[in-house]
């Protein structure tokens, strides 16, 4: 029976199950059953779309930061949904946040860490098998003569431009609507001063909307602006 606040972290490897929902709401499911019974809150939910063999996370890095600030734990519904590799969890548990499964009894101690990492191992093989068997399949197919690959549009287009710009305002607004629990800690009544909070984020290591930089006044007031307009 799960007890306190938490932040959950769910991830899928293609823009087309994140636009679909496949797959994300079996992992909404997982962390609902995972947490049910308990006095238990949902402070966030962190959508990715990356591969899991890719370690640069922008949302996990967002989701940790939220972790530490709000002194919360992170839930993942399944362990390939955080990472593939055994190097990439062993730097994420020395992150200093604690992680809860929900395929696998809560992780404590050194015991408990070296389970996961044994099962990460494993994990990590499992993924270099696919991936090998995949790019043996494409140069068959490939001596054979078979086409790979298909149409995907002309790039540049005033189309394409339009898609690309909504679909970064779609993310500036999702990385606000995650900032705004933060910011109203911070800031509860918005009356201290832009430099006050782009300081206080800056100390708290929270990270920009944009994932790179440093907080700054303009960047608070853009964020506020963004907030202001959602609302």
């Amino acid at each position: 029976m799960a007890n306190g606040r938490f932040i959950s972290y769910l991830r899928v490897s293609t823009d087309r199950q994140g636009r679909s929902g496949l797959g994300l709401e079996a992992q909404r499911s997982a962390v609902t059953n995972y947490l049910n019974g308990g006095a238990w809150t949902l402070i966030a939910e962190v959508v990715e779309i990356e591969s899991g063999r890719n370690a640069d996370r922008p949302e996990l890095a967002r989701a940790l930061a939220l972790c530490r600030a709000h002194r919360t734990a992170l839930v993942v519904a399944k362990v390939d949904r955080l990472a593939r590799s055994q190097a990439f969890l062993s730097n994420l548990l020395a992150a200093g946040v604690e992680v809860r499964f929900c395929d696998l009894p809560q992780i404590e101690g050194p015991t408990g860490r070296f389970l996961l990492q044994q099962m990460m191992s494993v994990a990590e093989l499992e993924a270099g098998l696919i991936s090998a068997r995949t790019k043996a399949a494409l140069a068959a197919a490939k001596a054979r003569g078979q086409a790979l690959g298909g149409f995907r549009g002309r790039a540049g287009t005033a189309e394409d431009t339009a898609k690309a710009r909504a679909a970064r305002g779609r993310n500036a607004d999702a990385q606000a609507e995650a900032l705004a629990p933060i910011l109203s800690r911070i800031d509860p009544n918005g009356t201290a001063s832009l430099r006050t909070v782009a300081a206080a984020l800056a100390a708290e290591n929270v990270p920009t909307p944009s994932g790179r930089g440093t907080w700054t006044p303009t960047a608070v007031a853009r964020l506020r602006a963004r907030l202001a307009h959602a609302s």
